[in-house]
C-alpha cells in the first residue's frame, strides 16, 4: 500500500544536488498524508539511496572526466572540472592535513546547495583517499546530513525546502 510512497523518496534520495535533503522533507510531506508511513524505515530508504550510486561515482567518474577532456563539445567543461576539483583537492588537503577523513564527513554533512554524497564522492576520487575511508566519511556525512534535516523538518522548517 504504502510501496510507491518509499520508492518515491528512494528514487528522491538518488537525484544529484537533491539527494537526502530533499526526500526527508518528502518523506514529512508522506507522513503528514499517510500517518501509517513509518519515518525510521524512510530515513533507512533514504540513506540506502542515497549511498547506493556512491561507488559508481567513485569508480569511474573521474575516468569519465578524464576520458572526455579531449572531446570537442565536453572538453572545456571536463577539463575545467577536473582542475576544479583537483585545486580544491589540494586546499582541503594542505588544511585538513590528518584531518581529511572529518573534513569530507563534515562537507557531505552539512546540508548546503552542491555538498551531497554526490559531489564529497567526486572530491574523494579526485583527492586520491581510499576507498573505505572514502566510503565511511560520506556515510557519516549522510547521517548527520540526515540528522539536521531531519531537525529542521520536525520543528516545522520543511517548507525551507518546498514541502511540509
Amino acid at each position: 500500500m504504502l510501496l510507491k510512497q518509499y520508492l518515491i523518496i528512494f528514487l528522491t534520495s538518488m537525484v544529484p544536488l537533491i539527494e537526502l535533503r530533499g526526500a526527508i522533507p518528502v518523506a514529512y510531506g508522506i507522513k503528514a498524508a499517510y500517518p501509517d508511513f513509518n519515518l525510521l524505515l524512510a530515513y533507512i530508504v533514504i540513506a540506502v539511496g542515497n549511498m547506493l550510486p556512491v561507488p559508481v561515482i567513485f569508480f569511474f567518474a573521474r575516468k569519465v572526466l578524464e576520458w572526455g577532456k579531449d572531446k570537442p563539445v565536453i572538453g572545456k567543461f571536463f577539463t575545467f572540472c577536473l582542475e576544479k576539483g583537483h585545486k580544491g583537492g589540494e586546499k582541503l588537503k594542505a588544511k585538513a592535513g590528518r584531518g581529511l577523513f572529518w573534513a569530507l564527513l563534515l562537507f557531505v554533512g552539512i546540508p548546503l546547495p552542491g555538498t551531497g554524497a554526490w559531489t564529497g564522492t567526486l572530491a574523494a576520487s579526485i583527492l586520491d583517499m581510499d576507498f573505505k575511508t572514502s566510503i565511511l566519511a560520506v556515510m557519516g556525512g549522510v547521517a548527520l546530513a540526515g540528522v539536521i534535516i531531519g531537525v529542521l523538518c520536525t520543528l516545522g522548517f520543511g517548507a525551507l525546502f518546498g514541502v511540509v
